[in-house]
């Protein structure tokens, strides 16, 4: 059984910060890719920033220079930090990983709310 357990949301200002973490748990378990979504309010759910186990990333057009997706594969976390935080930042952030012990299955946890104020 794989958990993903987000924290880090909250209620910012325009130009601010927050550090997204996601702990993802499971026995025996090897986690490949690993990484954050969101979904604001009547939107639908896109991909925010993507991490391989190796550290290769891959980051959303609108997030680029302001957010850094980071992993602690000894800890099997991640983390997204964003910076410049924008009101259309506002959405509620998934945390998003493959693993499996045999067969890769992707996992979703169950989101961490992020609201920019302006």
């Amino acid at each position: 059984q794989v958990q993903l357990v987000e924290s880090g949301g909250g209620l910012v200002q325009a130009g601010g910060s927050l550090r997204l973490s996601c702990a993802a748990s499971g026995s025996r378990i090897s986690f490949g890719a690993m990484g954050w979504y969101r979904q604001a309010p009547g939107k639908q759910r896109e991909l925010v920033a993507t991490i391989t186990e190796f550290g290769n990333t891959k980051y959303a057009d609108s997030v680029k220079g302001r957010f850094t997706i980071s992993r602690d594969n000894a800890k099997n976390t991640v983390y997204l930090q964003m910076n410049s935080l924008k009101p259309e930042d506002t959405a509620v952030y998934y945390c998003n990983a493959d693993a499996g012990v045999v067969a890769t299955i992707n996992y979703w946890g169950k989101g961490t709310l992020v609201t920019v104020s302006s």
